[in-house]
């Protein structure tokens, strides 16, 4: 199973193993309180398209289509989630976002369920 959580919110045992999905460390989190156990920077939407989106819903559907375009090139990281969720069970793609609905998160978790 694959989910999606706050990287603010409280980690939890479900949460299984944990996965960053910004390009960003978060702000004002420390790497304890994180319980980050690994950071796929690499897979986060790339510097000139975050910039470009900057978290406004109004560029939601162009913002999905340009960053499943990027994760087209990036299969190989996109079955290292799958690979991890076989290991552990549980995955948790962790993001900093406010907006729950509109992140990257979102998205990646889409593109990970129709390769699955």
């Amino acid at each position: 199973m694959i989910q999606i959580k706050r990287i603010y919110e409280v980690p939890g045992e479900d949460d299984g193993y944990r996965i960053l999905v910004d390009r960003l460390w978060p702000r004002g989190l420390s790497k304890d309180a994180a319980r980050v156990d690994l950071w796929m920077k690499e897979i986060a939407p790339s510097t000139a398209l975050r910039k470009w989106f900057h978290h406004d819903a109004g560029k939601w559907e162009e913002f999905t289509d340009r960053y499943r375009m990027e994760l087209s090139e990036k299969k190989e990281m996109l079955q290292e989630v799958l690979t991890l969720e076989k290991t552990h069970k549980k995955v948790t793609l962790l993001y900093s976002a406010k907006d729950t609905t509109h992140n990257q998160a979102v998205v990646l978790l889409e593109m990970i369920n129709t390769i699955a």
